[in-house]
């Protein structure tokens, strides 16, 4: 399926289309009127207001070890697919990480069983930062 994307780069707008491969079909989006530029809100301010105490929000989270699975880039939790105890198997989706208004699954890297989760729903993670243990 064909998908148009509008990108502008350094103020120059570029229409682009990219070919989806895999992933959950999604129904077509009606093409929205270009909008004008909208001043963003500080960084500082955003990032003040989604801290959250991470043991205040899910007294569950387990610490994470050095053989945790790591965020592979910056971005926000939106759902965690599976629970600690659960067997998974090998590039199953785990966790769906928004990064840049995309939804990105991470998926396991190998069969195992689930033994920490590292992270909450609407968490803020950087890359690198750990999310889930399977052993």
């Amino acid at each position: 399926m064909l998908r148009k994307f509008k990108i502008t780069i350094d103020g120059k707008d570029y229409l682009v289309e990219m070919e989806e491969i895999g992933g959950v079909p999604q129904a077509p989006i009606a093409p929205s009127p270009v909008a004008s530029p909208v001043t963003a809100t500080p960084v500082v301010e955003a990032a003040q207001a989604s801290v959250a105490e991470p043991e205040a929000a899910a007294p569950n989270i387990v610490p994470a070890g050095n053989d945790a699975m790591t965020s592979p880039m910056p971005g926000t939790i939106l759902k965690i697919l599976v629970n600690v105890g659960d067997e998974v198997k090998e590039n199953q989706p785990l966790l769906i990480l928004e990064a840049m208004k995309m939804e990105n699954e991470v998926v396991a890297s190998a069969n195992g069983k689930v033994t920490g989760l590292h992270v909450t729903l609407g968490q803020v993670v950087n890359a690198g930062d750990s999310l889930i243990t399977i052993d």
